[in-house]
């Protein structure tokens, strides 16, 4: 385990870290020290003994990431991380723990995602950098998530006429071309455009691009 130094060095390191790390290894011996020294930088961790135990329980909203042992009886740790990856586009970070040191599976593990990938034994401070990097990852990735529902949900709430005009603007449209192209005054585009880049709370038409291409819109001119 930690020395007391090094303990207070992580612990200062992750306070302000929050999130669950979840642990699927077949050792109750590795799980049981992996969970002590999560807990000991005041960490919240779970335990598995396999990959269809992890699957079966339910798992918060916040940040995660998943400490995963490569070789497990029944679904191996790889399989797990394929089917994390069938199941959700950016799943939670991965940190593999192997006692092998197999080179080819380790390529296998980060071409799949795998963000670490520790051998066994591996120095409790590099299982807590590991874990501290992974759940700032998580967080900045539903932090993104978020914003993108919201980014969604304003655009919905936009009106047909009120889209097609930000559609056109993104495209690089001048008001007068937008009128000419939708039939309407220029006037009524100068009032849709105003209405619509403040439901959409962009004040900019680079902010109204960078808004439209995150949400996959096709705004080229045609």
């Amino acid at each position: 385990m930690l020395n007391t130094d090094t303990a207070r060095s992580a612990h200062s390191g992750a306070h302000s870290i929050a999130g669950v790390v979840y642990v699927v290894d077949d050792d109750e011996s590795v799980r049981s020290a992996l969970v002590s020294l999560l807990h000991s930088i005041d960490l919240e961790a779970e335990a598995f003994h396999s990959a269809e135990d992890f699957l079966a329980a339910p798992k918060g909203q916040g940040p995660a990431c998943l400490v995963l042992d490569v070789r497990l009886r029944g679904q191996s740790g790889l399989a797990l991380q394929k089917s994390l990856l069938t199941m959700d586009r950016a799943p939670m970070p991965v940190i593999f723990m192997t006692g092998y040191g197999d080179i080819a599976m380790t390529v296998e593990a980060m071409k799949a995602g795998a963000i670490d990938f520790l051998t066994k034994p591996f120095r409790d401070q590099d299982m807590i950098d590991a874990v501290v990097a992974a759940l700032q990852r998580d967080a900045q990735r539903l932090e993104a998530n978020s914003s993108l529902i919201e980014m969604r949900e304003r655009w919905n709430a936009l009106t047909p006429r009120e889209r097609e005009v930000l559609s056109n603007v993104a495209a690089g449209l001048m008001n007068k071309q937008i009128a000419a192209r939708m039939c309407i005054a220029e006037v009524t585009v100068k009032i849709h455009r105003g209405q619509a880049m403040r439901k959409m709370n962009v004040r900019t038409v680079a902010d109204l691009v960078r808004n439209i291409v995150a949400l996959g819109i096709d705004h080229s001119a045609r």
